[in-house]
């Protein structure tokens, strides 16, 4: 399943993957507000890449006048279909027989595994496994920064269910994947669930959660309900058992379930991929009208806090006159619960602007008045708003936004 239908353009020699030509074309629609037109180009697309009629898709390229970004030519290769797989020798003599596949999953190691986690940890099912690592695929079009490369941080849960159950719980992951993706604070209008038309061949259902980058929505995860095949082709090929006794009563009959070979719910999210969600979410250029009219801009991050790899800066206005020392016995306070950056040097104004580049956001500023009333400044990043807070206050507020 680890292949893309491909087409080169003539005259420029560029090759493309003819779904992103397809939505490329489709985004263009909807700029023009021809919002239909591109719903129904998507459609279509899909029927045929469901279908795999590729003469189809050609042809439906034509009827739109779909052309090389580079030679604005629609002169086309017939579409192919491209291995995504890398292959390389294993030992000193290359043949046919030491060729092996660079992983472009991280999923068959946790098949492999399924029975020593399940016998070591007394997993009942159901129960997942998940594991972070390596995957690799011969991207022809590797772009987008790092959306789209060759060699990425998969994350992946394989989730062991019992047959006959898979859509109740494909449906719970479905929602609790969502959930977690809002739990960053990244607001629900820039994600959507995209149902798969065509299907792997080892799946009963599939989707993607999508998110709205700066070039349109693109996938972020992976859904999958992988039925028994994975630990099916395990056991067929390594003639060992992969089968799981379950020892609750079946209400039909009375009697244990007994053994079976679990069914699969599969999440798979590209770690890179959230990276660049968060920072193209979070990053903006803002221009500012000072009270004498004239403007400034700053470049903030705006991070959700709770994802902020600084939550707190604490600056003491000058460097003297005991200001530093109320300030690093604040810092002493809260670096235990949260990451905090102290800074004394330049101007505070100066000190905010570096702030807000990297996310802070909170700054507390400790001044000469502090000594008196135990009253410390607190700026917000988003808004740039400040307020006098109790200096005693300063941690509990904090946790409270992280919360």
């Amino acid at each position: 399943n680890f292949s893309d239908p491909m087409i080169d353009n003539k005259d420029s020699q560029k090759r493309y993957r003819v779904d992103h030509l397809i939505e490329a074309k489709a985004d263009q629609l909807v700029a023009a507000g021809e919002a239909a037109a591109a719903q129904a180009l998507l459609s279509n697309m899909e029927a045929l890449l469901a279908a795999e009629d590729f003469a189809g898709l050609k042809q439906l390229m034509a009827d739109n006048k779909i052309v090389c970004a580079v030679s604005g030519t629609g002169n086309w290769t017939d579409i192919r279909q491209f291995n995504l797989m890398f292959d390389t020798q294993l030992g000193s003599v290359s043949d046919e027989s030491s060729t092996i596949y660079l992983r472009p999953e991280t999923a068959q190691g946790i098949f492999v595994n399924f029975l020593n986690v399940q016998k070591t940890a007394r997993m009942k099912v159901p129960f997942g496994i998940a594991q972070t690592g390596k995957a690799f695929r011969n991207e022809i079009v590797a772009r987008q920064f790092i959306f789209r490369m060759r060699e990425f941080e998969q994350m992946e849960m394989q989730f062991f269910v019992r047959p006959g159950t898979q859509m109740q719980w494909y449906e719970h992951w479905k929602t609790e994947r969502m959930n977690w993706h809002l739990s960053l604070g990244i607001p629900a209008a820039k994600y959507r669930f995209h149902d798969h038309v065509k299907l792997a061949h080892y799946a009963d259902a599939a989707l993607d959660i999508e998110y709205e980058f700066p070039f349109g929505f693109k996938e972020v995860e992976g859904i999958h309900s992988r039925t028994d095949f994975d630990l099916k082709s395990h056991q067929a090929f390594s003639k060992k058992k992969q089968q799981y006794f379950d020892n609750d009563l079946d209400p039909d009959t009375g009697k244990p379930y007994g053994n079976y070979i679990p069914y699969v719910i599969e999440t798979s999210i590209g770690l890179d991929r959230m990276f660049l969600l968060v920072m193209s979410h979070a990053y903006q250029e803002e221009t500012l009208t000072k009270e004498d009219g004239s403007t400034d801009s700053r470049v903030v991050l705006k991070i959700p806090a709770p994802l902020a790899p600084y939550k707190l800066a604490i600056l003491p206005l000058v460097k003297k006159d005991g200001l530093p020392e109320i300030a690093r016995e604040l810092l002493d306070q809260c670096k235990a619960s949260f990451k905090c950056f102290y800074e004394e040097k330049d101007a505070i104004g100066k000190r905010y602007r570096r702030q807000d580049a990297i996310g802070t956001p909170f700054c507390v500023t400790i001044d000469h008045q502090t000594k008196e009333d135990k009253m410390v400044t607190i700026r917000h990043r988003d808004s740039m708003t400040q307020e006098r807070i109790p200096l005693a206050a300063v941690k509990e507020m904090v946790a409270q936004a992280l919360a």
